[in-house]
């Protein structure tokens, strides 16, 4: 049962209640005034944003426990200042983090507290105070951060916190109190043990931008998207490197992808994928060894499973590779996860590589996607793999334009 604040009407043949009318308005008559977007001081952040924060917005960010959500935000609000509630560790907790990031700022200030009327009071007496001491000016550098949505609560509603109407009420209240003060309004999401946000779907639709952290957990690299954003591109992605000093921007993807990548080894490809607009080389890496099973195992790590098997399968039509009783793992290092299509060459030339045990030329890079036919296929954005393959100093480039199927590829490297 879900529980909602429920609301009586009285209806009646006998008496007619006269309804308020609203005036709709012409495009040409709607009052509109452009307002700059704030920097963040991230820069991967800018790029998911669209370039920024624009004032009034409300962004969700979910990720998996321990992934780095609060310690994003927590240096987001440093950076420009605001308001940032805590609903899961006290003020005393807050500052032994922030101290270990190095935050030492006093322009954010700092609220523990679940229920979500104090909290939009704050909010509210804050901003009427900065308004006084900015001469009546919009607001440009506030900020709220509530971490998280799912630890908040009204008495208005019956029902724990997390539950379905307590999100979805705390999240219109804190939504309502943003928009008509041009505050932006971040919240942090718990997520399930399915990978989907918890709570009502109908908070991914209240909010202009949900943005997803992914990576390994004990890995260094991490992933920021935008599944959904009003104000900018969802095609973009953020990358950050987890240290002891917090969440750092990484300006060149590539580069952390293949710092561990060994020397001249059978079952290792570099591969040109693409996130969103951002070109990035990533190593994967491929394991074939003879089964002791029944039924060999099939295991992939960032790559879909069931593309796994269309590619084995392809391999053992086409090139006639006894794939059957061997077992095959294969691994996109890093903890990147490649959805695109574009990766199918990368991996089947993986596979190859271990099975026959020989090593790729150095400085190759592959991209393409496979036709079950054994071809390879056109991807989009092949102008910028080649470019970021070669700034980064790989001459060899396989690739649909230079050869047309998987044939011809193995023929040419053996």
């Amino acid at each position: 049962m879900v529980e909602t604040q429920e609301e009586f009407k009285v209806q009646s043949s006998k008496f007619k209640v006269a309804r308020a009318v609203a005036k709709p308005q012409k495009l040409s008559e709607i009052k509109f005034s452009k307002k700059p977007r704030l920097s963040s001081g991230i820069s991967e952040l800018d790029r998911v944003l669209g370039g920024g924060i624009v004032p009034g917005s409300v962004i969700l960010l979910a990720g998996e426990p321990g992934i780095g959500k609060s310690t994003l935000l927590l240096e987001l609000g440093a950076k420009i200042g605001g308001l940032y509630v805590s609903g899961e560790e006290s003020l005393s907790q807050v500052k032994l983090r922030a101290e270990r990031l190095g935050i030492k700022t006093d322009e954010l200030l700092f609220l523990a507290e679940t229920n979500v009327d104090i909290i939009t009071s704050t909010i509210e007496q804050l901003n009427n105070q900065a308004m006084k001491q900015s001469n009546n000016e919009a607001i440009k550098h506030l900020a709220v951060i509530i971490d998280s949505i799912q630890t908040l609560y009204t008495e208005d509603l019956m029902g724990t916190p997390g539950s379905v109407g307590q999100v979805r009420e705390c999240a219109n209240r804190l939504l309502k109190i943003a928009k008509s003060n041009d505050i932006p309004l971040f919240l942090i999401g718990h997520i399930t043990k399915e990978g989907v946000i918890a709570g009502p779907k109908v908070l991914e639709h209240l909010v202009d931008t949900v943005l997803y952290l992914e990576g390994e957990r004990f890995g260094t690299a991490r992933l920021l998207r935008a599944i959904k954003n009003r104000f900018g591109p969802t095609d973009e992605v953020g990358v950050f490197q987890m240290t002891d000093k917090g969440m750092e921007p990484v300006a060149n993807p590539s580069a952390l992808f293949l710092a561990q990548k060994a020397g001249k080894t059978p079952g290792s490809v570099v591969v040109a994928t693409l996130e969103g607009t951002r070109p990035l080389l990533v190593e994967i890496q491929a394991l074939v060894v003879s089964s002791q099973l029944a039924v060999p195992r099939r295991i992939s790590q960032g790559i879909d499973y069931n593309r796994l098997q269309m590619i084995i399968a392809v391999l053992t039509k086409i090139l006639r590779l006894p794939l059957g009783g061997f077992d095959i793992y294969v691994n996109v290092t890093g903890g990147l996860k490649i959805e695109e299509p574009a990766a199918d060459l990368g991996v089947a030339l993986a596979i190859y590589s271990s099975f026959k045990n020989f090593c790729l030329p150095p400085k190759t890079v592959c991209f393409g996607e496979l036709g079950l036919l054994g071809e390879v296929r056109e991807v989009g954005g092949s102008r910028q793999r080649d470019k970021e393959a070669r700034r980064l100093g790989f001459t060899n480039i396989i690739s649909p334009q230079n050869y047309p199927s998987i044939s011809q590829v193995t023929k040419q490297l053996t």
